[in-house]
């Protein structure tokens, strides 16, 4: 297996970041943003701190671009997925990918990870002692990352960051985390069960996310708590 793909990054020109009205933000650079991208993608294809490991056919990390402030979460990698090492590939990804691209947000601007980084059997939900033992790799990945953002898709994502659910009721409304903006959305494979019912919703959740991501990468909470903007 070509493991490169796994690793997919993008490197965008600022200009690529008027898509969402965003300045281009400077960084640690990509040679080490990368290379600890590896190494965690690494640690994680050799996980064993939960049964998930013993019926996957490789690990899904994550995907997108390292300097992206938006970082999106779902819960957890499903067949296609487990196919091709590569998260929200299938059917749920399809739906994600192109109702961005409607937006004018290209996906290779963001970065895209789960909960969990092994398929759970028949795409069930993730249990809580599965979730804990993936924590600290999410952990890691927000840390090499630094996304101004966190897109939560799902219920399992809403309870990993904010230890609550509620994605009924919390979809579209701003929360904070360890001075990061919180964005719940639904899971679009929730989405896709449910389709067209709950379509509107979720389109009007990423439309509100792309009108307001600007503010938000520009001030962390603590420093629009402070600034009074």
């Amino acid at each position: 297996m070509n493991t490169s793909s796994r690793f997919s990054v993008y490197h965008v020109a600022p200009s690529r970041w008027s898509t969402l009205g965003i300045p281009w933000l400077t960084l640690r650079s990509s040679g080490d943003r990368i290379v600890e991208l590896r190494k965690l993608s690494h640690a994680i294809a050799q996980c064993k701190n939960c049964p998930l490991y013993r019926d996957r056919l490789q690990a899904v990390p994550g995907w997108g671009n390292p300097f992206s402030p938006l970082l999106f979460i779902g819960e957890g990698p499903g067949a296609q997925e487990d196919i091709e090492g590569q998260p929200f590939v299938g059917r749920a990804g399809m739906l994600l990918t192109s109702t961005l691209a409607s937006l004018g947000i290209p996906r290779n601007i963001i970065y895209i990870a789960n909960v969990v980084k092994c398929r759970p059997e028949k795409n069930r939900t993730p249990r809580s002692s599965e979730m804990r033992a993936c924590f600290p790799f999410l952990i890691r990945q927000i840390h090499i990352i630094r996304p101004r953002i966190l897109v939560l898709m799902g219920n399992p994502a809403l309870e990993t960051i904010l230890g609550e659910g509620g994605i009924t009721t919390k979809h579209g409304h701003w929360f904070t985390w360890n001075n990061m903006w919180v964005y719940p959305i639904f899971h679009p494979a929730y989405v896709l069960r449910n389709f067209p019912k709950f379509y509107p919703l979720f389109l009007q959740d990423l439309q509100k996310l792309k009108s307001e991501a600007r503010d938000r990468i520009c001030y962390s909470p603590l420093e629009k708590k402070k600034s009074g903007v």
